[in-house]
């Protein structure tokens, strides 16, 4: 069944304006992360070469499209593993960095540890050549005026955030059955500053494991976390759910127990391969045996062939 690519834009709800945008955009990454895996790449560089390009894109809440905090700044999360030997590296609330996806897969390879917050990870990025970019170059028009919006004192930044598709995120398995998951963002909407959500969480924002699949998670990270929606779908799976049903139990178990939406992008080793959300909306693109699938909406699923124009 591999090798695939399955790539996620964010759960919520997009407006229609921005839909076309976002839909393009997953489908062009799952294109460039199946490349690599069909020239005989690794599912690692497939999910963070996918993660990055939509990283690069202002249409998605990660990178240069980045929510702002508090305080109008720009705070980011990112979360890589690699399922063969569990490897993981992370990096939470770092500034000025145009990709946070290798910054943290360069965690995984040239530290000993998991994670790096705050000025200590920008400082780890320096040591390693990462070039800083400025502040204002990761703010978008629309995430500004986001803002201001929400600097009223009746607004509610988790009802709006559902205007902006949230986390982006992959996973993949390649030729030779090693399985990876990436997951970005630039969090929640005028969220306190140091806040850090889901995504750079072993466990919550992603998790890969060769023996059972990957995920990568995306919605509220509060809710998220609190259930460990990764490693809680995986666990369904280990006990013999398939990718699609596991999904949706761990989804459903997030609502229940704790009011949370959200949504996943799931793999098993056999390259079985799930996009399944309890938000309204979420943009979802996946490319096997030269074919592209995708959708925005429940139910949604529209196929393109690897080699039609973009």
């Amino acid at each position: 069944m591999f090798p695939v690519v399955v790539v996620h834009g964010g759960a919520g709800h997009i407006p229609k304006e921005q839909s076309e945008k976002s839909m393009s955009g997953v489908c062009s990454v799952a294109r460039a992360g199946y490349g690599i895996l069909r020239g005989g790449g690794s599912s690692m560089d497939a999910v963070v070469e996918a993660v990055s390009q939509l990283e690069n894109n202002p249409s998605f809440n990660a990178g240069c499209g980045s929510v702002l905090n508090a305080k109008g700044e720009v705070e980011m999360d990112a979360f890589v593993m690699d399922g063969k030997a569990l490897g993981s590296g992370a990096v939470s609330a770092v500034r000025n960095i145009a990709n946070p996806i290798q910054l943290a897969r360069l965690v995984m390879y040239k530290t000993s540890h998991v994670c790096l917050t705050s000025e200590g990870a920008n400082r780890f990025a320096r040591s390693m050549g990462v070039p800083e970019v400025p502040p204002e170059s990761l703010i978008t028009e629309y995430s500004r005026m986001r803002w201001t919006k929400n600097l009223a004192p009746d607004a509610d930044p988790v009802e709006c955030q559902m205007g902006k598709m949230g986390t982006v995120g992959a996973v993949a398995v390649d030729n030779e059955g090693n399985i990876a998951c990436a997951t970005s963002t630039g969090g929640m909407l005028n969220k306190m500053e140091g806040r850090v959500g889901d995504t750079p969480c072993i466990g919550s924002g992603g998790y890969a494991d060769n023996q059972v699949g990957a995920v990568s998670t995306t919605g509220h990270g509060e809710a998220i976390m609190k259930v460990t929606l990764a490693r809680l779908i995986l666990f369904h799976m280990e006990q013999g759910q398939s990718v699609e049903a596991a999904s949706d139990l761990g989804l459903a178990y997030m609502k229940s127990r704790v009011g949370g939406l959200g949504g996943v992008v799931t793999v098993d080793p056999q390259g079985h391969w799930a996009a399944r959300f309890s938000s309204r909306q979420m943009a979802w693109a996946a490319a096997q045996k030269d074919t592209v699938h995708y959708g925005l909406d429940s139910g949604e699923h529209f196929t393109q062939s690897t080699d039609d124009p973009l």
